[in-house]
């Protein structure tokens, strides 16, 4: 395929995608992502934004030293402590790449920036020089480029790429766009920035009105080479362009667009649970390309179809973004090496220690379950084998609780070799599970949000729980799974509890005033 063919994924789960409220990743759960990226095959990866936080330089400078495979990059504004501070943390990438912003628009310019069209055009070449000191490859954002002056948006991009910036993003970045207006604003740039042949046109699109895919798309027919998006679509307010759907919309229909990607299709849909796993942000059922019923029919006249012949009523095969089949995948009498087995078909490489949590977790979801599912082992996976010390383990759970009855709840925990058990009461078994374990440590912690959704089918089936909980200032999520809704909620609990120890004992003693010491 000709270069010209192809159009570039620029990620920025990292940086926009983390953006979104209660999206906090930390730097483990950030690298974990950036290294699925890289074997998705995306072309270039935007860890944060520098200069803002030190724990954002962190994780720039930790993801620019692991990813080799893929161009890194980082967001600056168009001055030079920004880039000074996005250039320290590139240092250690193979393949660097400078990100400058600066707005152009007329209500940009008067209400926020408070500069002259002159003013700005002068700020954002000297930033590109200024940045081509450091690395070669400089992408400038003019942003809120879709409702800028086309005039004035024409002058700054042919300024830009005089200044050497060797690719143009035109973000919409309130989402105000549509589709033909967006695809004539590229077209238009093509036709009228003189040297635009010298740089790779892209665009950024957010989803305030539901049209960051449908613009983004737009683009790419009018001339756009690389598509900025976040995986599952998060970002800042109703969030930015779903990499899954532009990625399969082009392929899908590259009859009609005549580009491609470089994307590993098959390994999209364990990207988007990973990042669900980490944001906390549920996949929801009807996502196109990565939602649960996606490639579910349920009509009778479409299951007959589907039965006959699948691209009836399917454009793209389940199994074209890592979907997998929903039959018996192993049974109790199974051993390590069948499921060692299964689970590097479905692409998880687990250690030796690590497969025998697994296994252990395994045997033990058999003897509850008629069938176990594809679904059931990555929910294994994700709950049990995790880089978590596991300060507090659940040893016994012990639950009373009806119509007109208080729920009493007996919850035996174990750490540092030791047992403790409490009882409890409260609005609710789970409730009087939290408690019983807030007792217990001696630390409260204040659950900020919880969800529940079965990963597998049946009435049997695996319940997955994600919490956000406040440990005195600090957010944290915890993930739990069992075939057993009290015991997933209790395991959710645990693990954001150990997540909270990890990182207060990383920060040293007296982090944040939280004694995660053992409680008599």
């Amino acid at each position: 395929m000709a270069k010209q063919d192809k159009v570039l994924i620029f990620d920025t789960t990292l940086r926009d995608g983390e953006q979104a409220p209660g999206a906090s990743m930390n730097q483990r759960e950030k690298l974990e992502v950036a290294l699925a990226l890289e074997h998705l095959g995306v072309d270039i990866i935007e860890a944060g934004f520098p200069v803002i936080s030190k724990g954002d330089f962190e994780s720039v400078s930790m993801v620019a030293k692991r990813i080799r495979a893929c161009i890194v990059t980082g967001l600056a504004r168009a001055v030079k402590k920004d880039i000074d501070a996005l250039a320290e943390a590139l240092k250690s990438a193979k393949h660097p790449r400078i990100h400058i912003v600066l707005a152009t628009s007329k209500i940009h310019l008067e209400h926020k920036l408070k500069k002259t069209p002159d003013e700005i055009v002068q700020m954002a070449v000297d930033a590109v020089k200024y940045a081509r000191k450091f690395v070669s490859d400089v992408e400038f954002s003019p942003e809120d480029a879709s409702r800028s002056e086309k005039k004035f948006l024409y002058r700054v991009l042919e300024e830009v790429i005089k200044a050497g910036a060797r690719t143009v993003n035109i973000p919409d970045t309130v989402g105000y766009g549509m589709p033909e207006q967006y695809g004539k604003l590229i077209a238009d740039i093509r036709a009228n920035v003189p040297n635009i042949n010298k740089a790779v046109i892209s665009v950024h699109c957010h989803d305030d009105l539901g049209l960051a895919v449908a613009n983004s798309l737009a683009a790419v027919k009018n001339g756009a080479r690389q598509v900025e998006c976040t995986v599952n679509g998060i970002g800042e307010r109703a969030g930015n362009t779903s990499m899954e759907e532009i990625v399969m919309a082009l392929r899908t229909r590259g009859d009609y667009f005549g580009v491609a990607t470089g994307i590993n299709t098959p390994e999209i849909s364990r990207v988007s649970r990973l990042v669900s796993k980490y944001t906390g942000f549920v996949v929801p059922p009807n996502k196109a390309i990565v939602g649960a019923n996606a490639f579910r029919h349920e009509s009778g006249i479409h299951q007959d179809g589907v039965l006959k012949e699948p691209s009836t009523y399917e454009i793209m095969r389940p199994e074209d973004v890592g979907f997998t089949g929903t039959g018996l995948v192993l049974g109790k009498h199974s051993g390590r090496h069948a499921l060692k087995a299964r689970l590097k078909q479905l692409g998880i490489v687990l250690s030796d220690l690590e497969l025998n949590k697994a296994f252990e977790r395994f045997k033990d979801l058999s003897d509850k379950k008629k069938e176990v599912f594809d679904e059931d082992l990555v929910a294994i996976v994700e709950d049990e084998v995790q880089e978590i010390k596991d300060v507090w383990m659940l040893e016994s759970l012990v639950v009373t609780s009806g119509t007109n009855i208080v729920p009493d709840v007996t919850v035996c925990l174990k750490s540092g070799g030791k047992g403790y058990m409490k009882k409890a009461t409260g609005d609710g078994p789970i409730d009087a599970c939290y408690r019983a374990i807030d007792e217990t440590t001696g630390l409260k912690g204040k659950l900020l949000n919880y969800s529940i959704q079965s990963v597998t089918e049946g009435q049997d089936a695996m319940g997955e729980v994600r919490v956000c909980v406040n440990f005195n200032g600090q957010k944290v999520i915890g993930l739990g799974a069992s075939t057993d809704v009290i015991e997933a909620s209790v395991k959710a609990y645990l693990n954001a509890l150990n997540k909270a120890c990890m990182a207060a004992t990383a920060k040293g003693p007296g982090a944040k005033n939280i004694d995660f010491g053992l409680q008599p």
